[in-house]
């Protein structure tokens, strides 16, 4: 099928608990779900081909081999060769260019999920925008991407690191894609893939951004270790992008979006029925179905109230800021299930525990 089949490698039966072992996979990848080839009349500039991948949520199966579920990380490396004139970029913390011979070296040193893998190709120039950040896009696209974001992405880290600790991936870059890009932005580590028409919005680009931004902690360092509790990257980190807004915006900007979405929110329960089993948090995801379809209003914003519910139980902000310090630096670089988020917040919050919060009906 188009997601690939499954490889099945039987190890030696005298191979000994936790003893090292090497598998080498030798493999040619066709085209597939996760890598979009661009002639040069479909990109901004008309000049060169381009070349993208997404990986989110079982793409990536489609462009190498892989423990395709958010419950196993890992680190990589990979060698990439591409022709004079085409800018090579990747999900990872190391780089390294090799000119005379065209080849591209990446290493990513954190364990990430299969999903987050991403490689993009093109007629990309790049510029600082601050300490540790940069974009990338085509020439005739950055003098604006330079306009809109340069020095405000150090603002919003900064922001992001006082609610929840530091910023654990190096660099925070951003590129620009062209519009066949099928999501708005995904929050690759090291290199967030945004679509390069939201730049005629400055405040989806503002949102957007920051919400990938908040990726960081909740997604890419912690991770839902299944698919159908997605809830717990996107809902965690919408609650951070409108913690990060608030800091850096106001309350006032923050409680306009979050009111114009969950008005949305609002309007999809009463057109689907609020018994509706697509609208629940925790949805049963049957064989066959890619759980990219089941990615919806509710995984953010329902996710959303979700979180938002239990900073209210706690009664400040603050103090909820502070749980989830301690909930990434626990659980940073592995995955989690939502039971694991719950017993924190009631380890974490002793009293709540002794008041049976857990048992409140509804």
């Amino acid at each position: 099928t188009d997601y690939g089949s499954s490889l099945t490698v039987s190890l030696p039966a005298a191979l000994q608990p936790h003893q090292p072992f090497q598998i080498i996979v030798r493999y040619t990848t066709a085209d597939g779900p996760a890598i979009w080839w661009l002639d040069p009349e479909l990109t901004y500039g008309n000049a060169k081909p381009f070349v993208f991948t997404q990986g989110h949520s079982v793409c990536n199966r489609s462009f190498f081999p892989c423990f395709d579920t958010p419950a196993v990380k890992c680190t990589y490396s990979a060698t990439v060769k591409a022709p004079a004139g085409i800018q090579v970029l990747m999900s990872a913390t190391q780089s390294s260019y090799l000119e005379e011979e065209g080849i591209y070296q990446f290493y990513m040193e954190y364990p990430v999920p299969a999903y987050l893998v991403a490689l993009v190709a093109g007629d990309l120039i790049h510029a600082d925008i601050g300490p540790r950040s940069r974009v990338w896009a085509e020439p005739c696209l950055l003098p604006t991407a330079i306009s809109k974001l340069s020095g405000i992405v150090e603002r919003w880290l900064t922001a992001a690191e006082s609610l929840y600790g530091p910023y654990i991936w190096g660099r925070y870059d951003i590129v620009f894609l062209p519009p066949s890009f099928p999501i708005v932005a995904m929050e690759n580590p090291c290199l967030t893939f945004i679509i390069s028409s939201i730049l005629e919005s400055d405040e989806f680009l503002i949102i957007d951004v920051i919400h990938e931004v908040a990726h960081s902690w909740f997604g890419n360092a912690v991770t839902n270790a299944t698919w159908e509790e997605m809830w717990l990257s996107e809902g965690l980190a919408t609650y951070a992008q409108r913690r990060i807004t608030t800091e850096t915006y106001g309350a006032a900007f923050t409680c306009l979006e979050t009111a114009f979405r969950l008005d949305a929110l609002h309007r999809q329960m009463k057109l689907l029925g609020e018994d509706n089993p697509v609208s629940k948090l925790q949805v049963k995801l049957e064989p066959g179905v890619n759980p990219s379809n089941l990615m919806n209003l509710f995984t953010y914003e329902k996710g959303y109230c979700f979180v938002y519910y239990l900073s209210q139980l706690c009664g400040d902000p603050r103090h909820f800021d502070s749980f989830l310090r301690a909930y990434i630096e626990k659980y940073k670089f592995t995955s989690v299930v939502a039971q694991d988020l719950l017993d924190s917040f009631l380890n974490f919050f002793p009293e709540l525990k002794e008041q049976c919060v857990e048992s409140k009906a509804g």
